[in-house]
């Protein structure tokens, strides 16, 4: 199956050697490679130029997000039909861009298509182990998914792309926009890319963690339902249970006692999701006490998202690398 009508946009910031092997994978599966850079200063954008790719370096005067990325790598390509998006610090599964354009032929209400998203080394440390267990979702119809896709140009320009000003969670959005737009969106059982997320200290795990919640926030005044549930245990596990826990402590300590008892309940509760899954015992319970915990990081999110909102603050990236 050819891939004559497959252009790829790649996005990224200091990627390095990654950004280098995104490309090489790219190599022979799309016509175009389009590299948007967001104020790299380690030779990402000589690297992309050497690798054929036309580069797009964005104005740094403008705060950098994911979606802006992509809005000026689609923006660069001339008469795509489809648009692989994919971040720089992924690489691409041979086979899977074949496969998915051939089910874009077949189904042509289905807009996009993703496929399985796996770590590169998710045993190098349990914060990429969890990135690893985040990314396998079942296959099938599907209401949103990560930024790995495969897309039709109509699709993309029928929804004016990717929100600009979302600094996380803008994949979400821009599926949940597409969806309501009428067309399908569906993963495929197959593996798409490989992704380094490169996360070895908790203080990487806990700013991405404060990056979602800022996520959960935002979207929460775009598509209220959306995420509901993710925001509502933010609000009971960090915010409503221990003040309940504090304040009964003083009044009715037994009942402040029988509170802080959700906290192991979740742990078990997390662990056993996690069994289901398919997580072996020894890594099992210390991935769901940092499911448990990110609550924590989470509120801290959600907040700084309403602290820039209320004060007319611009939307700056949280990074974790």
């Amino acid at each position: 199956m050819s891939s004559d009508d497959v252009d790829a946009v790649l996005i990224g910031r200091n990627e390095g050697a990654r950004l280098v092997a995104a490309l090489e994978s790219l190599r022979g599966q799309v016509r175009r490679v389009v590299y948007v850079d967001s104020g790299s200063t380690d030779g990402s954008v000589a690297a992309a130029r050497a690798a054929g790719a036309t580069v797009v370096q964005l104005d740094a005067a403008t705060p950098f997000t994911a979606a802006r990325g992509r809005n000026a790598g689609f923006a660069a390509l001339d008469d795509p039909g489809l648009v692989l998006f994919v971040d720089s610090d992924c690489t691409l599964e041979p086979g899977f861009v074949d496969a998915a354009r051939a089910h874009l032929a077949r189904h042509p209400r289905i807009g996009l298509v993703t496929g399985w998203r796996s770590e590169v080394a998710p045993h190098a440390s349990l914060y990429n182990r969890l990135c690893d267990w985040e990314w396998h979702r079942p296959a099938g119809p599907i209401r949103s998914c990560g930024g790995d896709i495969l897309v039709r140009a109509s699709a993309w320009r029928a929804v004016d792309g990717q929100r600009p000003d979302l600094i996380a969670g803008e994949d979400e959005e821009f599926c949940l926009r597409l969806s309501q737009a009428g067309w399908g969106l569906e993963r495929l059982p197959l593996a798409m890319t490989r992704h380094d997320a490169a996360m070895t200290r908790f203080g990487q795990w806990w700013a991405r963690a404060v990056r979602a919640g800022h996520a959960f926030a935002q979207m929460g005044t775009l598509h209220p339902h959306h995420w509901r549930a993710e925001r509502r245990r933010v609000w009971l596990y960090a915010v409503a249970l221990p003040l309940a826990v504090v304040v009964l402590l003083f009044v009715a300590p037994a009942w402040s006692a029988l509170l802080a008892l959700a906290y192991p309940v979740s742990l078990i509760r997390t662990a056993r999701g996690l069994a289901r899954d398919g997580v072996d015992g020894a890594v099992r319970w210390r991935l769901a006490a940092l499911l448990v915990l990110s609550k924590l990081p989470n509120l801290v999110g959600m907040a700084t998202y309403w602290s820039r909102r209320l004060r007319g603050h611009a939307m700056t990236l949280i990074e974790y690398k």
